[in-house]
């Protein structure tokens, strides 16, 4: 690219990394609410070889999260699972998630059943008046 045109899109570019939109409402509930069930669960969360407690693995995802949404990389729960929750960006190297004394899981297996059980129950409905 010559340096005439990289001068005029340089200023563009700029424009468009610091302009950025959230996910849709429903989107931004459900993947808080995956977060949240993941902090609640006890279960441990193994990153890069090592296990972590639910708390750790909820401030890990929440930084991969705040990064996607800077940059319009998600916009909805299973965008959330496949590009935050399902491996390392680092090392490519799949999260897993072990409850108690059962097995480990892929993180995005646990994570995707969550999602079912969060979109099965129903909205909460307002009080009538």
């Amino acid at each position: 690219m010559n340096s005439r045109l990289a001068a005029l899109l340089l200023p563009l570019l700029a424009v468009a990394s610091t302009a950025h939109a959230a996910p849709p409402p429903q989107a931004e509930r459900e993947i808080e609410q995956l977060i949240a069930t993941l902090a609640r669960s006890g279960c441990q969360f193994q990153r890069n070889g090592s296990w972590y407690d639910a708390a750790q693995a909820q401030a890990h995802l929440r930084k991969k999260y705040a990064y996607l949404r800077k940059r319009d990389l998600v916009a909805s729960a299973e965008q959330f699972i496949e590009r935050a929750a399902s491996e390392s960006s680092m090392s490519g190297r799949a999260y897993q998630i072990r409850c108690g004394t059962a097995a480990a899981t892929p993180s995005a297996t646990w994570l995707r059943a969550r999602l079912n059980e969060i979109r099965a129950k129903p909205a909460a409905t307002p009080p009538s008046r």
